[in-house]
């Protein structure tokens, strides 16, 4: 495992905005470079490690929904501290009990390289038993969103979708999505900074809440 580019300092903290450190590994759908990405949407997500119960949970609702995040063309690759080897065994026994097959990759990062690269885990930690992190990885290599979660709290997959779906709708123009917003609602315009605008709005709240006419995805 190798990183490309010069990662920032370990537990870096990585925010929204920023440029994603590049990185090659091995994975169980082969080698992977995360250059290869560029052009389309990545969701990058950590998990504690295999054969455990919550993150179980989480890579069956994942398989069953990858053709969703493919129609919206977005890739998945997951990442934990185990082996290539552990995570075959695990994805067999998650075909075998579950009957789905997990086809995305999923990259082994046993020295915590890429873990501290992306801020993942604090430099002093052994392993990443506390990671649940999620990224949401525009295709030009910029981070859209994230999410954390306790190793105790599984992550709403339905809720990744729809964070994905946000991001993409708001890119359409300089668009708002409000709280609860689901694909086909309505979005929201972007407030006006121009006092003359705010003083000609139909109502004391227009000129920085009122709906974009037509604009939802």
């Amino acid at each position: 495992m190798t990183t490309n580019d010069q990662p920032p300092p370990p537990c870096a903290g990585l925010r929204i905005g920023d440029a994603v450190p590049n990185f090659t590994a091995r994975s169980t759908t082969g080698d992977v470079d995360l250059s290869d990405y560029r052009g389309r949407w990545l969701m990058l997500f950590s998990h504690p490690a295999d054969f455990t119960p919550v993150c179980t949970t989480e890579f069956v609702e994942l398989a069953k929904v990858a053709h969703e995040f493919e129609a919206r063309d977005c890739a998945m690759m997951a990442l934990s501290v185990d082996s290539l080897f552990s995570h075959f065994a695990w994805l067999r026994m998650i075909r075998e009990r579950f009957g789905v097959e997990v086809r995305f990759p999923i990259v082994e990062d046993p020295t915590l390289v890429i873990g501290r690269a992306y801020g993942m885990v604090a430099p002093g930690d052994n392993d990443s038993a506390t990671v649940r992190t999620t990224f949401f990885i525009d295709p030009d290599g910029i981070i859209r969103a994230m999410t954390c979660y306790p190793a105790s709290i599984g992550r709403s997959v339905g809720e990744m979708l729809r964070i994905l779906d946000a991001l993409q709708a708001v890119d359409s123009g300089p668009l708002l999505a409000p709280a609860n917003w689901q694909p086909g609602e309505k979005l929201l315009k972007q407030p006006s900074v121009d006092l003359d605008s705010v003083y000609a709005a139909k109502s004391a709240s227009d000129w920085f809440l009122e709906e974009a006419p037509g604009a939802s995805k």
